[in-house]
């Protein structure tokens, strides 16, 4: 049995932009959540550590810079803990938020190339 697609249009530009603007808005706030979530762990959790500070730590290990928190200051086992787990959160969450972000753009590119499976043969 063959299977037949259909070949639908490629969607207005006005339409794209949307879904590009939504993409933007859910990936900026996964963004925005990750920070907050740093920002208040590192603020619980060393008690000496300025919000400024917090979330400058926090930002610049989303970023990928690393951590930049001072020789001087000795973290707690909880502190560790966080501060790696919250990395390697960093790492997915940016990667999510990048999904989000080029999802529209990718699906326009499959749909401008017609980019379709073979009907199920393989």
């Amino acid at each position: 049995m063959t299977r037949r697609h259909s070949r639908a249009e490629i969607a207005a530009r006005r339409v794209f932009v949307g879904r590009v603007v939504r993409g933007a808005r859910v990936a900026m706030s996964l963004i925005a959540v990750t920070l907050a979530v740093g920002t208040l762990g590192y603020r619980a959790l060393i008690p000496d550590l300025a919000w400024i500070d917090a979330f400058h730590q926090a930002a610049m290990l989303m970023s990928g810079m690393g951590p930049v928190l001072s020789d001087g200051l000795h973290l707690s086992t909880p502190a560790k803990l966080f501060d790696s787990i919250y990395a390697v959160f960093c790492g997915v969450a940016l990667l999510g938020a990048t999904g989000v972000l080029f999802a529209p753009v990718w699906h326009r590119i499959t749909h401008k190339f017609r980019l379709e499976d073979d009907g199920g043969t393989r």
